[in-house]
């Protein structure tokens, strides 16, 4: 290294041995992240199929209270959608851990 101001010179070494991750623990993380990626994948269905219930709950909500739909629909025929759809969301708010499976039943039974 090279003073500018003063022009003096001194030799520097650099190390890479602070603070940084080792060999074999950068293999222990890239083997972790191996073994739980099948979990991670289907935690990940797990919540798609979660949010997919829930949106489509809704949606149905949303369809029910938009006029166009709601003039072709009989009083007890909302009532009954409505309270489906209640139900299911109140499911939802009990059941956050059900798995895919499950909210997948749900989606078809409403």
């Amino acid at each position: 290294a090279v003073d500018k101001t003063t022009g003096k010179t001194e030799r520097i070494t650099i190390t890479n041995d602070k603070g940084r991750l080792s060999a074999e623990q950068i293999e222990k993380m890239v083997q972790d992240a191996e073994k739980y990626k099948a979990d991670d994948h289907k935690q990940k269905e797990r919540i798609e199929a979660k949010n997919g219930l829930e949106n489509y709950a809704y949606s149905i909500r949303t369809s029910i209270a938009d006029e166009a739909v709601a003039n072709k629909l009989d009083a007890a025929d909302k009532k009954k959608l409505n309270d489906i759809v209640d139900s299911t969301l109140s499911w939802l708010d009990t059941h956050q851990g059900a798995n895919k499976e499950e909210f997948d039943a749900k989606q078809k039974e409403l």
